[in-house]
């Protein structure tokens, strides 16, 4: 058995949190996973604001759409896409910094900040803390921007929440392997068929541990996907200096 591995496998998004803190070595430990993780072209293009005082992250719930998890537990992690220091830094060799205005730096960021976020959530969880990754920060993410004093070319993409847990959640069914992996080439065939096996599986999962408000995962995707539903995100990566037309 690979522990690393099983540590992955083992997965769970934690929602109860005890108000217990983290001690300073165990968070910069966990921090460190993030820092030397890989950046495209070593741009370093990742920076983190550490949220511990309480009154702000009962704001940075209240942002993400009123989630309690982020105002009980001890530390929340905001994952900032920085083409600020990489601006400041070509400047210093008199560069003008271009790239930032096309999406390419977009998702560029996104994806390294994917990389540091699995890095905390898997290093947290190492150390025996629960954790749950946020993405409601971004359905204001001009008022969090505000509160974490962002400077221009900067965007929080993404936060996790660090903590002791309280009541563990419980695994989540996944859809079919087969959906997830394919081998040379995309396949389609039989689609249809596993999710609908796989919404049905979901309905038992709900059942069994009690949940009554629990829904297929056709419905529960839908909830999101059949709209934006995070439609400021667009002006305010504008309002930051973001380019998303080249």
């Amino acid at each position: 058995m690979n522990p690393i591995i099983d540590l992955f496998n083992d997965h769970k998004s934690e929602r109860s949190f005890t108000d217990k803190p983290v001690d300073d070595a165990t968070l910069e430990r966990i921090l460190s996973t993030a820092y030397h993780a890989p950046t495209s072209v070593h741009s370093q293009q990742v920076s983190v604001v550490v949220t511990r005082d309480a009154q702000k992250r009962a704001e940075i719930s209240r942002i993400a759409g009123g989630q309690p998890w982020i105002a009980k537990a001890p530390v929340f992690v905001t994952f900032v896409l920085d083409m600020y220091k990489t601006e400041v830094g070509m400047q210093l060799i008199g560069k003008q910094q271009v790239a930032h205005e096309s999406i390419e730096s977009i998702v560029a960021g996104a994806t390294d900040i994917g990389i540091a976020l699995g890095s905390v959530m898997a290093a947290a969880r190492s150390e025996g803390l629960g954790i749950v990754p946020i993405g409601g920060i971004r359905l204001h993410p001009q008022a969090l921007t505000s509160l974490l004093e962002l400077p221009e070319h900067t965007f929080p993409v993404a936060g996790v929440v660090i903590g002791h847990v309280d009541v563990p959640s419980h695994h989540k069914p996944r859809l079919p392997l087969d959906t997830f992996r394919h081998d040379e080439t995309y396949k389609t065939a039989g689609l249809e068929e596993k999710i609908t096996r796989y919404n049905q599986q979901m309905l038992d999962h709900w059942q069994a541990i009690g949940r009554t408000d629990g829904d297929t995962w056709s419905a529960s995707v839908s909830g999101y996907y059949q709209h934006v539903y995070f439609p400021d995100v667009l002006p305010a990566i504008l309002k930051q200096g973001f380019g998303v037309d080249k």
